[in-house]
């Protein structure tokens, strides 16, 4: 469930600046595509329209394939907020101890 509102309330351009954002809003894109596929699946299973062991199997590939988006999404995202940091400096209080 997090997930679901991960994709569908994340705006791309809260993700970061440059390529990367642009890569990040395609991924999010794939990512609501998706979800709007497992949503389907679900209604067509309900009304009768695949069998158990079809509806398991779709089920199972698209559970994956969101999985996949999302570890790319943490990809993405990671590699915006980590950024190096300059030397530690010591503050006079800490210096004088």
């Amino acid at each position: 469930m997090a997930a679901v509102l991960f994709i569908f309330f994340i705006q791309p351009r809260c993700v970061g600046f440059g390529a990367s954002s642009l890569q990040a809003g395609s991924i999010i894109g794939t990512a609501r595509r998706d979800l709007r596929q497992y949503r389907d699946l679900r209604f067509e299973y309900r009304a009768g329209k695949y069998s158990e062991g079809d509806y398991e199997a779709m089920k199972t590939s698209l559970e994956m394939e969101v999985a996949q988006v999302l570890l790319e999404i943490d990809q993405v995202t990671e590699s915006q907020t980590k950024r190096p940091r300059g030397p530690k400096t010591v503050s006079s209080a800490e210096g004088n101890r």
